[in-house]
Parts: C-alpha cells; sequence; structure tokens
C-alpha cells in the first residue's frame, strides 16, 4: 500500500510583524503633516487580537487604515486577516474603528472548507484538528487539485498549506 501524503490548512498570523507594522503607523501618524495635528490615534492590543483607529472624522480615519494596510503590505501580511468593524461615535465627536485580528480556523469555518473538499469526490480524507485542518489521500497529485481549489476559494481568512509530506 502506498504511503499516505498529507498537509494541513492553517490560518497564522504573524503576530510581531502586525506589531512592527503597528509602530510604524503610529510613528507615521506622528510625523505626517495632514495627520500631525488631528487627534488621531491608533492602539494594539494583543492578547485581545485588536487594532483600534480613533479619528476626528471618518475621513481621517480611513486615511489611517490605509497607512497602515500599505505598512501589513509591505511586511507580508494579508489584509484579509483584520476584519473592520463599522465605524463607531466615540467621545468628543470622534470615530472609533476597530479591527478583529483573525488567527486560526473557528469550527464553522473548518466544517464548511471540510464539506467543500469532500464535495470534490476526490480520493482524499479531512480531519479537523483544533484551528487546522489536515488532508491527507495517497496521491500527492491529489493534495495538488485540492490547495488549487482551496486557493480558488474564499472563506473570508487567509490560508495557509504547510507541512506538506
Amino acid at each position: 500500500m502506498a504511503k499516505e501524503q498529507s498537509f494541513d490548512v492553517v490560518s497564522i498570523i504573524d503576530m510581531q510583524e502586525i506589531d512592527n507594522a503597528y509602530q510604524q503607523t503610529k510613528k507615521e501618524i506622528a510625523q505626517r503633516y495632514d495627520l500631525k495635528g488631528s487627534g488621531s490615534s491608533i492602539a494594539l492590543d494583543k492578547a485581545g487580537m485588536s487594532i483600534e483607529v480613533l479619528a476626528p472624522s471618518d475621513f481621517v480615519a480611513e486615511q489611517v487604515i490605509d497607512v497602515l494596510s500599505s505598512k501589513l503590505v509591505r511586511r507580508k501580511i494579508d489584509l484579509g486577516s483584520l476584519k473592520w468593524g463599522s465605524p463607531q461615535s466615540a467621545s468628543q465627536g470622534k470615530v472609533r474603528k476597530t479591527a478583529r485580528i483573525i488567527s486560526g480556523i473557528d469550527k464553522d469555518t473548518a466544517a464548511t472548507i471540510s464539506k467543500d473538499i469532500r464535495a470534490l469526490k476526490l480520493k482524499c480524507k479531512v480531519q479537523i484538528e483544533g484551528d487546522k485542518l489536515r488532508v491527507s489521500s495517497a496521491s500527492r497529485d491529489t493534495l495538488q487539485e485540492v490547495i488549487a481549489f482551496l486557493r480558488d476559494k474564499d472563506y473570508g481568512q487567509p490560508l495557509q498549506y504547510v507541512n506538506y509530506r
């Protein structure tokens, strides 16, 4: 019998890179001429896995988010890993926007991915193991078909394919 090949589907975010992008954004907000005296600020909550932008208007908040996004892209962090909420009014007429940092695959998304892979009718097994999925098959070609299929689909978060063996 042929040896089984497998890979893991994960959604991992490097918090150090997010922290570096946050620090750079904070520095740019303090130095950039159009944001310098605006009273806008940004805060990172590592434990709560969230980023909060506080600005005097929705337009300025979007500018701060654009600066943060450019820093994240330079550090190869997928922007799909941040889920921005709707703007909320804060004290003194300011606007607050909060982003949730998505790390790991939740049970509902894992079940959806598993169901989609099984619907392909390929000879492979899918196992949900905590916040990751393990896909195994006797054929490497089958595994590559699954990876290609998953790259074409959008599950609302970035997926990585690791431990390919």
